[in-house]
């Protein structure tokens, strides 16, 4: 017994500096699409709010960029909240 009880240690160790020193996975701090996330610089320009008529109905879009973070070399991140709202159509 005191064998197994040993030897499952033994395992439980070599997992665990097995897992301690596998390479991390880097992050990739970039977008397919630049109206959704930017990397550095200044803050993108705000658009308008814009109105679409669905209808019986219409909907109000506003976009707004906001500083989502920084990446490890401090860059900072741009990220775009999308606001709705439905409102009578004029």
């Amino acid at each position: 017994m005191n064998k197994v009880c040993r030897y499952f240690g033994y395992a439980a160790f070599s997992v665990f500096l097995g897992g301690c020193a596998a390479p991390t996975i880097t992050p990739i701090y970039t977008s397919t699409d630049s109206e959704l996330m930017r990397i550095g610089g200044d803050k993108p320009g705000d658009k308008e709010p814009e109105v679409i008529n669905l209808g019986s109905y219409c909907l109000q879009l506003d976009d707004k960029w906001k500083e989502d973070g920084q990446t490890p070399d401090g860059q900072i991140i741009w990220s775009k909240d999308s606001f709705r709202k439905v409102i009578p159509c004029q």
